[in-house]
C-alpha cells in the first residue's frame, strides 16, 4: 500500500475539471467540477441521515439503482436543497451534461453544496458544461477538488496504490467538508475513483462497512448537512479479476479504500470551520466495537472538550463527562486519559480521578496542531478512533454570516 498523487485521477482512466461557471459571485472560486471514466463503472453510494435531503441526492439515488455510473458532476455555492423545481434542475444538470459527453444521463451523478433553499439557476451551469468537458484532464483533480470547496480551506485529495492478483490497483478521492459536519453517514461530499474491478454489489457492502468507523465517526460542529454523500466508481481497467465477494482480494480492497478514507476524515477535521487544531480520540480497552466508538464520538461531539482544546487546557473533567453521557455501558472508576501530541504526553486521570500533572507540560502538548485524546476503558480489547477539530471563536464569525 503506497500513498501517491493524483487524487480522483490518479486511477487509470478517470479525467477531471473545475471552473468558475457563475454560481458564485466571487469569480476567482471556481464552482463546477467534473470528473468523468473513460467507461461505464460500477457505483456504490452512501447518503445523509437528515430527513431533509437534496435534490440530487434524490436524483443520484435513482440513477445509482442499477448499480452504475460514468460521470459526476458538482456545483458549489448553492446547496439546491428545499426548492420547488429542485429535482428538475438536478434532471437537466445530467441532461446536459450528458449531451455533452455522450453519455445516458442516467449514468451522471449529481451534487451541490452551499446555501439551503435558494434556487439553484441553471444558466450558470448550462453556460459553464461545454468548457467544462472541454477541459477535462488526467491533471484535472486539483481543479475539481477546488470547484467543491465551500468554507473549506485547503483542498483535500489522497490517492493509493495497491496489488490485487498481480495486478496494481489505484483508489483516489477528493472532499470537501468544513461545517456542517457530525456522525451519521453521510458527513460531507466525498466522490472516490479505483480503477480496481470490483462489482456493484461488493462496492456498495465495502464502503457501507467503511463509513461506519471511518466517516461516522467524524465531528466538526455536531449537525448532520442536507446534502451529504459518498460515492465510488471502479471502473476495472487495472485488469484484475472482478473482486465479486469477500475474500483475500476484499480484504486488500477493503485496506485501500480505509486508507484513504482516514486520510480524507483526518483533513476534513483538520480543515473544520474556524479550526486550529485537529483532534483524535483514541479509545481503547472496549468490551466492543460500540463502546469504543459510542465513547470516542461523544468526547470529539463535545462543546466544552473542544472549546478547552482551544484553550490548550488540560480540562480532562470535561473528557470524563462526555463519557458519562455518551450511552455506553463503562466503569467510570476503571477510566484513564492521558493527552498526546508532538509535544509529549501528559497522563490528567487513572482510575476516573485525578492524577498530579505539570501544567505547563500540559499546555505544551495542548498548544500542538494535532492533538490525540486518549481514553483507556479497561474493560476489554476493542477499541476505536475518532475525529475533530477545537471550537473557536471564527466558527461564530464564518456561521453568523453564512448566508449574507
Amino acid at each position: 500500500m503506497e500513498l501517491i498523487q493524483g487524487g480522483v485521477c490518479a486511477a487509470k482512466g478517470f479525467t477531471a475539471n473545475g471552473i468558475h461557471c457563475g454560481i458564485r459571485k466571487n469569480h476567482t472560486k471556481k464552482d463546477l467540477a467534473l470528473i468523468k471514466s473513460k467507461v461505464p463503472c460500477a457505483a456504490a453510494a452512501v447518503y445523509t441521515t437528515n430527513l431533509v435531503k437534496g435534490a440530487p441526492l434524490i436524483v443520484t439515488k435513482r440513477h445509482l439503482a442499477n448499480g452504475t455510473a460514468q460521470a459526476v458532476i458538482v456545483n458549489s455555492g448553492n446547496a439546491n436543497t428545499c426548492n420547488a423545481g429542485g429535482e428538475n434542475v438536478a434532471e437537466e444538470t445530467c441532461s446536459l451534461l450528458a449531451q455533452a459527453l455522450k453519455l445516458d444521463p442516467r449514468d451522471v451523478v449529481v451534487a451541490s453544496t452551499g446555501v439551503i433553499g435558494q434556487p439553484l439557476d441553471l444558466t450558470p451551469i448550462r453556460d459553464g458544461i461545454p468548457a467544462l468537458a472541454a477541459g477535462l484532464s488526467p491533471a484535472g483533480g486539483g481543479d475539481a477538488a477546488e470547484a467543491i470547496l465551500t468554507t473549506d480551506t485547503v483542498k483535500k485529495e489522497v490517492a493509493v496504490s495497491f496489488e490485487i492478483g498481480g495486478k496494481t490497483c489505484v483508489l483516489g478521492g477528493m472532499a470537501k467538508g468544513s461545517g456542517m459536519i457530525h456522525p451519521n453517514m453521510a458527513t460531507m461530499l466525498v466522490f472516490l475513483t479505483t480503477d480496481c474491478a470490483v462489482s456493484a454489489a461488493i462496492l456498495q457492502k465495502a464502503l457501507s462497512k467503511d463509513v461506519q468507523k471511518t466517516f461516522n465517526m467524524l465531528s466538526v460542529d455536531g449537525d448532520t448537512s442536507t446534502n451529504d454523500m459518498v460515492t465510488i466508481l471502479a471502473n476495472g481497467l487495472a485488469g484484475n479479476e472482478e473482486i465479486s465477494s469477500e475474500g483475500d482480494a476484499f480484504t486488500v480492497f477493503m485496506r485501500a479504500l480505509n486508507t484513504v478514507t482516514v486520510h480524507l476524515c483526518r483533513m476534513i477535521a483538520g480543515d473544520g470551520e474556524g479550526a486550529t487544531k485537529l483532534l483524535t480520540c483514541k479509545v481503547t480497552g472496549a468490551k466492543d466495537e460500540e463502546t469504543a466508538k459510542t465513547a470516542a464520538k461523544s468526547v470529539i461531539t463535545s462543546s466544552l472538550t473542544k472549546a478547552a482544546m482551544f484553550g490548550a487546557d488540560a480540562n480532562w473533567g470535561r473528557v470524563i463527562c462526555a463519557i458519562g453521557y455518551s450511552g455506553a455501558a463503562v466503569d467510570i472508576h476503571r477510566i484513564d486519559i492521558a493527552f498526546r501530541s508532538p509535544a509529549g504526553t501528559v497522563a490528567v486521570c487513572e482510575n476516573g480521578a485525578g492524577v498530579p500533572f505539570s501544567e505547563e507540560k500540559a499546555k505544551a502538548v495542548l498548544s500542538e496542531k494535532e492533538i490525540d485524546i486518549l481514553v483507556d476503558l479497561k474493560d476489554g480489547g476493542c477499541q476505536a478512533d475518532a475525529w475533530g477539530c477545537d471550537l473557536t471563536y471564527d466558527y461564530v464569525k464564518i456561521n453568523g454570516d453564512y448566508r449574507t
